[in-house]
């Protein structure tokens, strides 16, 4: 009897220095498509002086044959510069911002205020009837704070995506 192992999926966090040029991220994400591989979370931005150089940083899910995998594809493109896995390399920072709009009026109201001080949300519009609030952190926060909300008037939330940095003073 053939005995079956099975590898457990993990999340992890690639950031990709690459050339600032029209269709790298085609081929990053058509990479991705291709082998069926999903992306979780996806930012992109410019990050240099002259904007020659971009970095990408995605988030995916995998066994660790498949993560190594992406890896070594995306370090085969012409234009890419760099593949750093965050999750293998080490002790890192990962950060979203998102925006969340809440309507409400009354006890609502209050309680919505009540717990954005508590998440440290940002008030950045406001209406007689409704909040725009500002949330930076790791994604389980935002999470949890738009989860609350839904609760109290949750109208629309946009999410910016993981952006990830190692620890200490050295580059990825």
């Amino acid at each position: 009897m053939m005995k079956i192992q099975h590898r457990e999926i993990e999340r992890h966090v690639l950031t990709i220095t690459v050339d600032n040029e029209a269709g790298i991220l085609a081929k990053i994400a058509g990479l991705f498509t291709a082998r069926g591989y999903n992306i979780d979370s996806l930012t992109v931005a410019d990050i240099s002086e002259n904007h020659s150089v971009s970095r990408i940083t995605i988030v995916t899910h995998g066994p660790p044959a498949v993560i190594d995998q992406i890896h070594a594809q995306l370090e085969r493109l012409v234009p890419v510069h760099r593949v750093t896995d965050l999750t293998e390399a080490g002790p890192h920072v990962e950060r979203e911002l998102a925006l969340i709009k809440v309507s409400g009026t009354g006890e609502k109201r209050v309680e919505a205020l009540r717990v954005a001080d508590v998440f440290r949300a940002k008030v950045i519009d406001t209406t007689t009837s409704s909040f725009i609030f500002e949330l930076t952190g790791a994604p389980d926060k935002i999470d949890s704070f738009v989860a609350i909300m839904r609760e109290l008037g949750l109208v629309e939330v946009g999410r910016t995506g993981i952006v990830g940095m190692m620890r200490g003073g050295e580059a990825a």
